[in-house]
This record gives C-alpha cells, sequence and structure tokens, in this order.
C-alpha cells in the first residue's frame, strides 16, 4: 500500500513538474517573438527611413538635371536666335550694297537711251536720204532698163525658182543614188554573211527509184504465173514496175514520190524475204504503208525540233515530213526548206527582225509541194491554204505567197524568204537539170524576146537567169524600152518554168554620126 501510493505521489509530482516546464517554455518563447517583433519594428522604421532618404536625394537629383536642361536648351535657343539676327543684319547690308547697285544702273541706263536717242535721230535723218537717193536710182534704172520693179523683182523670183529647182533635182538625185548604193552594201553584207554562216555541203540526189535483185531469176518471180504477183504489186503500191533487160536492177516509175518510196521499200523487203505472192504482197505493203507513216511524222518533229519551231499543227507537221521524200530539179525539198529557214532567220537577225518568224516562214514556204501530187493547183495556191487552215501567222501565209512573186509581198520577212528561197535554189550543185532542158529553156527565153516587135537580137546569158535584148532604135523609143523589159517579163512567167528568178535587161543605144568636109 504504501509502494503504491509513493508511486501515484511521485507520478502526481512528475506531471506538476512537467507543466511547469511548459509554462517555462512557453513564457521563453513569448519572450522571444517579442524580442523578434521588436527587431522587424525597428528594421521596418530604419528600411523606411533609408527609402525616405533615397526618394528625397533622387527627386534632388531629378530637379538638378531638368534645371541644367532647361538652362542648356535656353543658350541654345539664344544661339539661334543671334545667329538668325546676324543673318538678318548681313541681308540688310547685302540689300543695302545691291540698291546702291541699281540706282547707278538705272542711271546708266537712262544715260544710254539717251545717247540711243540721239542717235536714233541721226539713222532716221540718214535714213530719209538714203531713201531719196534710192529713189533717184531706180527712177534711173526703170528709165534704162525699162523695167518696172515690179517687173525686175518677178524676173528674179524667176532666175532663182530655176536655180533652186535645179539644185534641189541634183539634191535629190545625189540622195538617191547614194541610198540606193548604201542599200547595196547592207544587202549585199545580210546576204554574203548569211550565205558564208550557212554554208553547207550538198549532195544533189536523184528521184529515180531503183532496186537491187540478186539475180535475174528474182524478176521472174516478182513477175508470177502469168503476171498475178506484179499486177498485186503495182495495184497495191499505186506505181508501174520497170523490169527490162537491164542486169540486177528493177525501176520504180511513179509521179507520186510517197508512192514510189512505199514501192522501193515493199519491193526490197519482199526480195528480203523471199515469199512473193499476192497475200503477202498486200501484207508488206500495208506494214511499210505504217511504218512510213511514222518516219514521216517523226522527221517532221524532228525537224520543227531542230530548228525550235513550236505550235505547229498535226497536219502541216506530217506534210513537212513528206517534203522529205518530194525532189525539185534533183534538190530535196525538206533540205531546201530547212536551208531556206535558216538564211531567213540570219538575215532576219541582222536587221533586227523577227528571227523566229523567219525561220518559220522560210520553213512553210513549200509547204503545199507535199500535197501538189494529191491535190489540184500549184504548190504555192495548196501551200497558202494549208496555212490559213492551220491558222499560221499571216507573215507566214504571205510569204508562201509571195515567194515566187504571185502576191506582193507585205512585209520584209516575206522579201528575205523569196531571197533565201533563191539563194539556196541557185547556189551551183543545189539542183541540176539535163542539157537538152537546159538548152531549150535557153531557146525558149531568146525566142520570146525575138518575137516582140522592135527586136534585134537576144541573149541569154548567166545560165539562163539572165535575158539581154538588144533593140532597134530608131523603132522603139526609151518609154517604149521600158514597156517592152515588163512584157517579156510577163511572157516569160506566163509560158516558162524555171527556178528562181530570170532578169530581164532591154539595152536601146542610139548612135548618131555625121563626117564634117
Amino acid at each position: 500500500m504504501d509502494k503504491y501510493m509513493l508511486a501515484v505521489l511521485t507520478g502526481i509530482i512528475v506531471f506538476f513538474v512537467m507543466i511547469i516546464i511548459n509554462l517555462v517554455k512557453k513564457k521563453l518563447n513569448l519572450d522571444r517573438s517579442k524580442n523578434e517583433a521588436k527587431k522587424l519594428i525597428e528594421d521596418a522604421k530604419n528600411t523606411a527611413e533609408s527609402t525616405v532618404r533615397e526618394a528625397t536625394l533622387e527627386a534632388k537629383t531629378k530637379s538638378y538635371e531638368i534645371k541644367l536642361n532647361a538652362e542648356r536648351e535656353m543658350k541654345t535657343q539664344l544661339d539661334v536666335i543671334q545667329e538668325a539676327q546676324n543673318q538678318l543684319s548681313r541681308r540688310e547690308d547685302t540689300l543695302g550694297f545691291r540698291d546702291a547697285n541699281i540706282v547707278e544702273k538705272e542711271y546708266e541706263i537712262q544715260r544710254k537711251q539717251s545717247e540711243l536717242e540721239s542717235k536714233k535721230q541721226i539713222l532716221d535723218k540718214m535714213e530719209e536720204e538714203l531713201n531719196g537717193h534710192l529713189d533717184v536710182q531706180v527712177q534711173e534704172l526703170e528709165r534704162i532698163t525699162s523695167l518696172t520693179v515690179d517687173d525686175a523683182k518677178e524676173e528674179l523670183m524667176d532666175i532663182v525658182e530655176k536655180r533652186m529647182e535645179y539644185e534641189t533635182l541634183s539634191y535629190i538625185k545625189e540622195q538617191e543614188e547614194a541610198a540606193h548604193e548604201k542599200a547595196n552594201q547592207v544587202a549585199t553584207n545580210v546576204i554574203s554573211l548569211a550565205i558564208s554562216r550557212l554554208s553547207q555541203d550538198v549532195v544533189t540526189q536523184n528521184t529515180a527509184s531503183i532496186v537491187n535483185i540478186p539475180n535475174d531469176d528474182m524478176k521472174g518471180r516478182i513477175i508470177g504465173r502469168e503476171g498475178r504477183n506484179i499486177r498485186a504489186f503495182e495495184n497495191a503500191t499505186g506505181v508501174d514496175l520497170i523490169i527490162d533487160d537491164t542486169p540486177g536492177v528493177i525501176t520504180v516509175s511513179s509521179f507520186d514520190p510517197i508512192r514510189r518510196e512505199i514501192a522501193r521499200l515493199s519491193l526490197e523487203k519482199l526480195i528480203e524475204d523471199g515469199r512473193i505472192q499476192p497475200g503477202r504482197i498486200e501484207e508488206i505493203v500495208t506494214k511499210v504503208q505504217n511504218d512510213l507513216h511514222t518516219v514521216i511524222q517523226k522527221t517532221g518533229q524532228d525537224t520543227l525540233f531542230d530548228l525550235g519551231i513550236s505550235k505547229v499543227s498535226k497536219e502541216m507537221t506530217e506534210v513537212l515530213g513528206r517534203l522529205k521524200y518530194r525532189y525539185s530539179y534533183g534538190q530535196n525539198a525538206l533540205k531546201h526548206s530547212i536551208e531556206v529557214a535558216h538564211l531567213a532567220g540570219i538575215m532576219a537577225a541582222e536587221l533586227g527582225l523577227n528571227q523566229k518568224l523567219a525561220k518559220r516562214a522560210g520553213l512553210f514556204h513549200d509547204i503545199g509541194k507535199g500535197l501538189d501530187f494529191e491535190m489540184e493547183g500549184s504548190h504555192v495556191e495548196l501551200g497558202v491554204r494549208l496555212a490559213r487552215k492551220s491558222k499560221e501567222h499571216p507573215v507566214v501565209v504571205n510569204a508562201i505567197a509571195s515567194h515566187h512573186g504571185d502576191t506582193a509581198a507585205t512585209s520584209v520577212i516575206s522579201v528575205l524568204v523569196a531571197a533565201a528561197d533563191t539563194i539556196s535554189a541557185a547556189r551551183p550543185g543545189a539542183r541540176f537539170e539535163s542539157f537538152e532542158n537546159y538548152i531549150q529553156r535557153l531557146e525558149d527565153l531568146e525566142a520570146i524576146a525575138t518575137s516582140k516587135a522592135g527586136v534585134q537580137r537576144a541573149f541569154a546569158i548567166s545560165a539562163g537567169r539572165e535575158l539581154r535584148v538588144m533593140v532597134v532604135p530608131q523603132n522603139v523609143d526609151d518609154l517604149q524600152t521600158a514597156q517592152l523589159a515588163r512584157d517579156i517579163k510577163e511572157d516569160i512567167e506566163q509560158q516558162m518554168t524555171y527556178p528562181g528568178q530570170i532578169k530581164v535587161t532591154v539595152i536601146r543605144e542610139l548612135r548618131a554620126q555625121e563626117l564634117a568636109k
């Protein structure tokens, strides 16, 4: 029991001790918090006083700076005002000097006006005296020459007019001669440059289509039993096969170059294949026709690509490719057209014209030759019709229509195309014709000229490109000479077919002789 009480007593004592300890700790914490709060209040007070002092100092500094800036700006304004006052003073001095000069000049002008007035009076007096002398002289001249003043003026004006008319005509003639000379020089330079830049080797090709055969036995196989093979071949191709005694060759004859080429290629394939019969002939001809059509289209497209020409209708492209198989006097029509395109383009570039349009017109100038074996009309008419249908440029249409002189040229490019066509066709080696045709053409030219009244003799020279006609001077005057040249030119154009141009020169020479005894 005593132990229990002792434990309880001990526990109570410990409890009270703990309570006392906690009370002591709380008091200590309260004192510490008060000290901290007091310290915080003192710090805040110190901070506030420092902030007030800094703000007061900053306000004083800004106030001082504003004062300095205001004084500086005021001084600047005062300097500007002082400078303006100085300028005004200088201007006042200058104006004063100018006023003095003006007053002096006015005085000088008044003095000179006085001198001029006095001189004018003297001149007026002298003029009156001179007019009096002139009247006396005029009266004396009228008495001597029996002419009035008006008559003398009129005669003088007639003399002056005649002299001026003569001088004007002489000047115009000199300028015309100079202009012609300069134009000839420019034209010669342009053409020679174009020819030199295009210089190409041309190989004249023959239009005859000849097919070589391995042996003469092949001729019999091509003819077939009772001629059925050759009839089937001619019906399928539209050409004539000439099989004669000439060893090793068969000749294909046709006016249409496309048909002739189809027949040549078909015959070569049949000879190579060896199976020659009507069914096989039709099969080979059909295949060759399709292949050649593709070749023609590709040829036209390649030509346009090489020349840099675009936006050409499909029909024009195909007809252009057909020119590969068309020949004129042995000259390939496609190569001729390409050459004309290059020549026209070079000359147009030298003259500052549209080079692309000139090349286009030159390439298509003979486009009608790709159709003249199938349709009625000249190659010029067919070419114009095709170009208009394909909506070509009006300059291209005019170049096609005028390159042989059938229609007047409406642009410089048309003239260049005609010149390029003549250059390409006329230069040596470009074309050929048989000797008999050559002689016949010369004789026809001379016969046309000698058939005219008043013609004494006619000579075809320069390979038939120039015709010189001698007339009887007593029967043909100068005016009739010009008319005769035009008549001969028109007859040549209507009655003959020839490449390029023919120059007609009519010569009239009158010699008057007398013998002094």
